[in-house]
């Protein structure tokens, strides 16, 4: 049988994703923390992110960060009833044992839980509160994506983008390496994009900057003005 081309190296490609997913524990660790179905179908976002990657992305790397959280946590019945917005702020003094698992899987459900919430289909646009703080503290929407994507390519290796949100309500930039989160310092995420090359790869291969503008086709304003206001009543978590 023909197989082009193309076909063995999209195969060769999904292979690799899977082969590159965090490791599952032997079982499916039970717990408190949970991975929420998304709420839209894998392949709403197309073509900016395939179906392939959304599943992926979301079956197996989230839910290996929930199962392996689950299991660091087992043991330590006071880490393991703390919300996990207050475990990440917190991540300092939790007990040595335990910490990097935590930090780097407790990160990992935080920022992908907020990840595949600030996206969606048919997502409005910027407005209101929300486009008056970006124009505010960027000069405006198309300077903070330009600010945002410049500094998702800056990231070496693995790690995230995030717009953090004061109680006043004020926005700005940082990048984090690996899963960490502006939750570990204390701030709130009002979102954040994915620049590990599993979010991309079976689309982008090495072309990040082409990710980091499409994907500025899948925000959800909506949420984010949600989040928005959320953050400035105090009642935003993760």
């Amino acid at each position: 049988m023909f197989v082009s081309r193309r076909a063995l190296v999209m195969g060769a490609s999904a292979a690799l994703a899977a082969a590159s997913a965090p490791r599952l524990s032997q079982a499916q660790a039970a717990g408190p923390f949970k991975l929420d179905p998304l709420a839209y179908a894998t392949n709403a976002l197309e073509p900016h992110i395939d179906a392939r990657t959304m599943e992926i992305h979301h079956d197996r790397h989230h839910q290996a960060y929930v199962t392996n959280l689950n299991a660091a946590v087992k043991d330590h019945a006071g880490v393991a009833a703390m919300p996990l917005s207050d475990m990440l702020g917190k991540i300092g003094e939790l007990p040595e044992a335990i910490r990097t698992a935590v930090r780097n899987n407790g990160g990992g459900h935080a920022n992908h839980t907020m990840f595949w919430q600030v996206m969606g289909p048919g997502g409005g646009q910027a407005e209101g509160e929300l486009f008056a703080a970006v124009t505010r503290d960027f000069g405006g929407l198309d300077t903070m994506q330009a600010r945002f994507n410049d500094a998702g390519l800056r990231v070496f290796g693995s790690g995230w983008i995030f717009v953090t949100v004061t109680r006043e309500g004020k926005l700005a930039i940082e990048t984090k390496p690996n899963q960490d989160t502006p939750l570990m310092e204390g701030r709130r995420v009002l979102f954040g994009n994915d620049v590990w090359e599993h979010a991309y790869y079976l689309n982008y291969q090495n072309r990040r900057a082409d990710y980091l503008k499409a994907w500025w086709n899948t925000v959800n304003w909506t949420k984010l003005a949600e989040r928005y206001a959320a953050a400035k009543a105090g009642t935003l978590t993760i």
